[in-house]
């Protein structure tokens, strides 16, 4: 009997092969147009069909086209091309309106896992003075579980669902920073309001940090530069960390502020409707014959690579920190009807040197590394974070000042075998998780304090910035460096600790 059932199932099998072959395959070879657009589409109806017909239980139509769509989008192996479903529209709409229940990431995930390159979520940026971004949850950081649950298998729907929830929830997340360090993060879901803008004066310094480009970015940059001039600065730092971006049109009304004329930037695409040259204007220029540093790092991103870009190849502003994310790309949603889109790249973005920098990023001028853990501290690290030691012991203390933060630092490094300045750090971070966190932070951040030094040291500021290379001229040498078989051009490094160039 077994053996009928086996010869049966077979017979079966070859002929719904017969099926699918005389439906979709038939006169494959001889079909006039095979790669033609057409021949595909006629074969993709009549699997579609086929499926629909004889799959072994009834199946929505709208669920096999929606698969197909989000099949096709990703096909393209664009992070920034996809199909946008009615649940993910409303997803993004409650992001870009600037406020939103969640705990404050911007995200990214891969549409499936690669050899050695897991499809978990990654972070881009954490929203300045959300849970995400208070807990310190860095750019880079993947987002291996959410819950206990494995985010490699999710889909971005799934992720925004399991994120996002009513406000006061908590939910945790399993980060792993680097290859190894793996700890868990409990944060508390809040409603978001995406911040734009903050400002400060170090000294005679304009300090301003551009969270996100939007509407109110050119606005609020002003407001900042006018308090600036009040305060008689000296020279200023324009903060683009962390920030992935926004519209194109805010980057652009934020570049004209430096720069009195010239292109800011250019589309380039496939089709000559799609390239477009955006200009400065002299009239709108407000910063001129000031010193201008500007940082970044690998969650400066699109609209932040538009500015820092545009500025160091008009020799405007010196640039300091890591290499930029390289998001050189611009998209296009395509309304479809019955809430849904498509959003697809359909163009690259160009820097006023002609250099695109998608999948590349921008490399600073001077480069400024924090330095990475050592195997050791890792585990301390993961050690103390699973210990909860920092959070029982600000919650036992409110109130806590800068020299009790430095105290329980020193206590902390008894048991942990971390840098001073880390826990310290730490420490902060938690004591900041309950009100709005400090505008900076002179006792860890290397980078901001190189971006002083700069302005402090240097003797004739403008020629040094004269004195940086373009992006082009950047990328003319690595293309000579590897056709000579030697490694790319670097920008200098300082030490961590010594501030000095290497």
């Amino acid at each position: 009997m077994k053996k009928i059932i086996k010869q049966t199932n077979t017979i079966l099998s070859f002929f719904i092969l017969a099926v699918i072959s005389s439906q979709c395959f038939a006169q494959s070879s001889t079909e006039p147009g095979r790669n033609s657009s057409f021949y595909y589409l006629k074969k993709f109806n009549s699997v579609f069909d086929f499926v629909q017909q004889n799959y072994v239980d009834d199946i929505d139509p709208k669920v096999l086209y929606e698969g197909a769509m989000k099949g096709l989008m990703s096909s393209m192996d664009d992070p920034y091309t996809s199909y946008l479903d009615e649940t993910v529209q409303r997803d993004l709409a409650e992001t870009t309106e600037g406020h939103f229940g969640g705990v404050g990431l911007m995200i990214s995930k891969a549409f499936e896992s690669k050899p050695g390159k897991p499809a978990y979520v990654e972070v881009s940026s954490a929203i300045e003075d959300t849970p995400g971004a208070k807990a310190g949850i860095l750019s880079g950081d993947m987002i291996v579980e959410i819950d206990g649950k494995p985010t490699e298998p999710m889909t971005m729907q799934d992720v925004l669902k399991n994120l996002r929830g009513e406000v006061g929830t908590p939910v945790t997340l399993t980060i792993l920073r680097g290859k190894t360090l793996r700890f868990p993060v409990e944060l508390k879901r809040a409603l978001i309001e995406v911040p734009t803008c903050k400002y400060a004066m170090i000294g005679e310094t304009g300090y301003v940090r551009l969270i996100q480009f939007t509407p109110d970015t050119a606005p609020r940059l002003q407001e900042a530069i006018d308090y600036f001039k009040s305060n008689n600065y000296k020279n200023m730092i324009l903060d683009l960390r962390d920030n992935g971006g926004g519209l194109i049109t805010s980057a652009i009304n934020v570049a004209d502020k430096f720069i009195d004329e010239g292109v800011i930037v250019s589309t380039k695409g496939r089709l000559a409707f799609q390239n477009s040259s955006y200009s400065a204007s002299h009239e709108k220029t407000v910063v001129r014959d000031v010193p201008v540093v500007v940082l970044i790092n690998k969650g400066s991103a699109s609209a932040s690579e538009i500015v820092s870009g545009a500025l160091k190849d008009y020799h405007v502003a010196y640039l300091v920190g890591s290499r930029s994310y390289g998001k050189g790309s611009v998209q296009q949603i395509v309304p479809l009807g019955n809430n849904e889109e498509i959003k697809m790249t359909i163009a690259r973005y160009y820097s006023p040197s002609d250099t695109n920098i998608d999948k590349i990023g921008i490399p600073p001028d001077l480069e400024v590394s924090y330095p990475e853990l050592s195997e050791e501290a890792q585990k301390a690290y993961v050690a103390l974070v699973e210990s909860n030691k920092i959070q029982d012991y600000v919650e036992a203390h409110e109130g806590m000042t800068e020299s009790d933060i430095s105290a329980f630092a020193l206590q902390l490094r008894k048991e942990f075998n971390l840098e001073e300045r880390l826990l310290r750090r730490l420490v902060r971070m938690q004591v900041n998780r309950y009100n709005t966190g400090a505008i900076y932070d002179l006792d860890y951040d290397i980078q901001l304090n190189a971006a002083l030094d700069v302005l402090k040291n240097t003797k004739n500021f403008k020629e040094l910035v004269a004195s940086a290379k373009t992006l082009k001229e950047l990328q003319q040498e690595s293309e000579a460096a590897e056709q000579a078989g030697e490694k790319n051009v670097t920008a200098p490094t300082v030490s961590s600790d010594s501030g000095k160039k290497q």
